[in-house]
């Protein structure tokens, strides 16, 4: 790679010993204090598209702020109206492109994204959209040339965010948790979700280089600068699981899923309670499951994870794999490919899983997760050696990859020694 990314060393930023998990204060967020800002100018000029495009910015960034997919769909409205004042204002278009990315029309957003680029092609923040609607979609060439040009236009959080994942994806483990320090770095202190947001990454990169204690604190960093933070609660409870500290993993796993229902907080809440013999109260979150999936403004989007929970499971084995097989028509990156690759498996059909798990390792990611996939694919299909490898490697970059998978990896490679 090529990305020319600018790294200063200067020490940890220290967090307060306490207590930092507090209830979410009532101040109001910097959505909050944007949205007020919008209705007052829609109110003051209702005919001018721009209100409404403020609207729709804000109303995206409370959605990621409290994971209120709900959110997304007023911002769909307000851009809406914005267009029908304004059919072609060039702020509504890269709007809708990003908005179409978190309604997971990818293709869709790809095409919007590059007609904005078109537009003007030396605004960065156009290719943001168009880097990620690439990864989406597999073209990883292009995804890297688009995130080399928005961090050369304005190498900020935003542009190093996106380096940190393209670096990971092609398992540049090192250079990934460079380029999202750089992204803390530049995150802008009045945007307190977008600080909590690089901190959780970055203690998510930090864990895959296995550096939990420096992860965690990045966590806790994420957790005093935005409590109640739900994708922090969620990285929080994952450190405290690999230290070995299930109570802790409970009671955040359970707070995350309090904060914002998502299918992966439940399916991890379930699998821990699996894991420590608590079976009535595993199944329970394992119903909800489907119920999250398919019911209200979510619908769809988690449909990947939706089969990798069935497959994990043994579960609907027949529906998991049409889902998978479905996602992978409009989406090509390594993880969709690595999804159809199990629910293939768990049917039986190994062929086509190696030539879908070989698919999802093209890029050399230092992923646990693919690794353990391509090692029981290999060992079904009769490869001892090669399954041994993939699973030595798995557990050697993360010994608990995954609450209840990292044991029937250890198991089968004990098995076939």
């Amino acid at each position: 790679f090529s990305y020319r990314v600018a790294s200063k060393s200067r020490e940890l930023t220290h967090v307060p010993d306490k207590k930092w998990e507090m209830e979410v204060s009532s101040f109001a967020t910097p959505a909050d204090k944007l949205i007020g800002t919008a209705h007052a100018v829609i109110e003051k000029s209702p005919s001018d598209f721009r209100g409404f495009n403020l609207l729709a910015a804000a109303l995206m960034q409370k959605s990621r702020e409290t994971g209120d997919f709900a959110l997304n769909n007023k911002a769909e409205t307000a851009l809406t109206q914005s267009f029908s004042l304004s059919s072609d204002n060039y702020e509504a278009l890269k709007l809708r492109a990003k908005l179409l990315l978190t309604f997971h029309r990818f293709p869709e957003a790809l095409e919007a994204a590059k007609g904005v680029q078109a537009l003007r092609p030396d605004d960065h923040d156009v290719y943001g959209a168009l880097t990620d609607a690439l990864v989406e979609m597999g073209d990883y060439q292009p995804a890297v040339a688009a995130a080399q040009k928005m961090v050369d236009l304005r190498p900020d959080t935003a542009s190093y965010a996106r380096v940190s994942y393209l670096r990971y994806l092609h398992g540049d483990t090192e250079g990934a948790v460079t380029a999202m320090r750089a992204a803390v770095e530049a995150a802008n202190p009045q945007d307190l979700e977008s600080m909590a947001w690089c901190r959780v990454q970055l203690g998510r990169e930090l864990i895959n280089v296995g550096h939990l204690n420096e992860a965690e604190h990045e966590i806790d960093h994420a957790l005093f600068l935005f409590p109640g933070f739900h994708a922090a609660l969620a990285a929080k409870a994952y450190v405290r699981y690999l230290a070995h500290d299930s109570n802790q993993a409970v009671d955040y796993y359970e707070r995350a899923y309090e904060r914002v229902p998502l299918p992966d907080y439940s399916v991890a809440l379930g699998d821990l309670y699996s894991k420590l013999g608590r079976q009535d109260e595993a199944k329970k979150q394992y119903d909800l499951v489907d119920f999250i999936e398919r019911s209200g403004a979510i619908q769809g989007t988690y449909s990947r994870q939706l089969a990798l929970f069935w497959a994990n499971h043994d579960q609907r084995l027949d529906e998991a794999l049409a889902i998978a097989t479905n996602e992978r028509r409009t989406r090509g990156d390594i993880y969709t490919a690595d999804v159809l690759a199990w629910c293939l498996y768990k049917k039986g059909r190994l062929d086509e899983a190696k030539a879908s798990i070989d698919e999802a390792l093209h890029l050399g990611t230092h992923d646990p997760l693919l690794l353990y996939h391509a090692g029981m694919i290999g060992n079904a299909r009769g490869d001892r050696r090669g399954a041994r490898n993939y699973l030595k490697q798995a557990l050697a970059l993360n010994s608990d990859f995954d609450i209840l998978q990292a044991d029937i990896a250890r198991q089968t490679l004990a098995k076939i020694k």
